[in-house]
């Protein structure tokens, strides 16, 4: 077992807080149980709500290494475990005249999920939107989630030192296995309350006045309740904060939301769509 992180739930809230975070007491109990429990984190939720935003602070809060599987519709195991050199392999081949050699450490060439069981110190392994993998991609994973080991069938079975903290994230474009989610903890995130993102964006754009602060978190909270291809993330909703800033505006007149939508809104169809609700 590791030495855990956090010594409870509120020491999860103020390293997470220093680390620019505002955690709730659901998601600070979550991670404090994942950390003791040594137990890996999938957390569901809508795109833009702090998921892999989590992962991050939770590696600067403790120091350790951010190791990041970023999955895709046919990330395999060459991308996520190990795959060999084969041009170095090749060359030695040729030159030894056998292949007997071949399948050592020497041409091993590890990926995120063996860099995070053969971490020094303890890391934290994101695997980011694993609902965009095929389903062949949890098969890989249960073994590692289960008993923090994988195994190479040329080498055997590597088992973690330091048993990584492992956070798995899913904007639920998919269903996830029953066996996966066994295996896990599980935190559901949605869109912060409104006074939660005015302290959001209170930490990440302290010179906004407060009655601005209030309407940019009012109308981007107006905006998500419209039908767009995407919603504002709580990221944007900061990033317009600091466009205000940058622009010294003292309110949010409709002139100023017409010149900066491009800040808070990525498609153009989803720009019509508020002209047409609220800018006619």
């Amino acid at each position: 077992m590791s030495e855990p992180w956090f010594p409870d739930p509120d020491g999860v809230s103020e390293a997470l807080g220093r680390a620019g975070y505002l955690p709730d007491d659901a998601i600070a109990t979550t991670v404090f149980l994942a950390d003791h429990l040594q137990r890996p984190l999938l957390i569901e939720g809508p795109a833009g709500v702090g998921k892999t935003a989590l992962a991050a602070a939770l590696a600067t809060a403790t120091g350790a290494a951010l190791i990041r599987l970023q999955c895709y519709e046919g990330v395999d195991e060459a991308r996520a475990l190990y795959e060999w050199n084969h041009a170095a392999q090749l060359l030695r081949i040729t030159a030894a005249g056998d292949d007997s050699s071949v399948f050592t450490e020497e041409f091993l060439l590890p990926r995120p999920l063996l860099q995070a069981v053969r971490s020094p110190a303890r890391a934290v392994l994101l695997v980011d939107e694993l609902d965009k993998a095929d389903e062949e991609m949890e098969g890989l994973l249960l073994e590692l989630l289960s008993e923090f080991q994988v195994t190479i069938p040329e080498l055997g079975t590597i088992k973690a030192e330091h048993a990584p903290l492992v956070v798995l994230t899913s904007n639920a474009q998919r269903e996830l296995s029953e066996a996966l989610r066994r295996r896990c903890l599980y935190l559901h995130l949605d869109y912060p309350t409104q006074q939660r993102e005015r302290e959001i964006v209170q930490l990440h754009a302290p010179g906004l006045p407060e009655a601005l602060n209030a309407s940019v978190v009012r109308t981007v909270a107006a905006l998500r309740d419209l039908d767009l291809r995407k919603a504002p993330s709580i990221s944007e909703t900061v990033d317009w904060a600091r466009t205000l800033l940058a622009l010294g505006a003292d309110d949010l007149d409709p002139a100023l939301v017409e010149r900066t939508l491009g800040v808070v809104l990525k498609h153009q169809t989803d720009i019509d769509t508020v002209r047409s609700a609220w800018l006619k």
